[in-house]
């Protein structure tokens, strides 16, 4: 399976099968005695240090009374997280970026249904007004530092250090007024994976 770390998927059975015969308050030998395999295996199987057939998984399922899938149930193939050190997100060219604003990425979910951009926004001195973003989804906004006259629809808000914004990004939106430099924020986008 790509992606996949050496053992992860064993050690996860393994746990399991742990799980289950102490629950039932039954020694190495007696569970391996009911499913038909050797304490060795049994041993092996509860470590990680073996993958056990289908068979077995059948057969320890059996003799636990749990069905099979119970013995994946905590275990996920990949697990979504993004972690990046402070100014090492990654540069993103968008609508604004022609406009002076710089788009940092800090992350984004791979297989969700949904959705979800957060960057980093920095306005500058550099950057021009650009109040005319229109997307599906919705948006928030947290500012960082400065002071930003910001546009959604027909109405402008006056955003400073630790003022937020959650809108819908349907309706044109951005910043109108520039009012103290430099600008930063959060800005998370959220939209339907059929819709990006």
């Amino acid at each position: 399976m790509a992606g996949l770390r050496d053992g992860e998927l064993e050690k996860a059975i393994g746990r399991e099968v742990r799980a289950f015969r102490r629950q039932l308050d039954a020694t190495v030998a007696e569970l391996a005695r009911q499913a038909g395999l050797s304490a060795g295996m049994l041993s092996k199987i509860e470590n990680g240090m073996t993958s056990p057939s289908l068979a077995t998984l059948r057969a320890l399922s059996k003799a636990l009374n749990v069905p099979v899938t119970a013995f994946f149930r905590r275990f996920e193939e990949e697990h979504d997280a993004t972690f990046v050190k402070a100014g090492q997100g990654l540069t993103i060219e968008r609508r604004g970026t022609r406009a002076g604003h710089q788009y940092q990425l800090l992350g984004h979910s791979v297989r969700a249904r949904v959705m979800v951009e957060p960057y980093l926004i920095t306005l500058t001195e550099r950057s021009d007004v650009f109040p005319v973003f229109q997307h599906s989804g919705v948006e928030f906004l947290y500012m960082l530092q400065g002071e930003v006259g910001y546009r959604h629809g027909n109405k402008t808000y006056v955003m400073r250090p630790g003022d937020s914004l959650f809108f819908d990004a349907a309706v044109p939106h951005g910043p109108e007024e520039l009012r103290k430099l430099p600008i930063r924020f959060l800005s998370v986008i959220s939209y339907p994976r059929d819709e990006g």
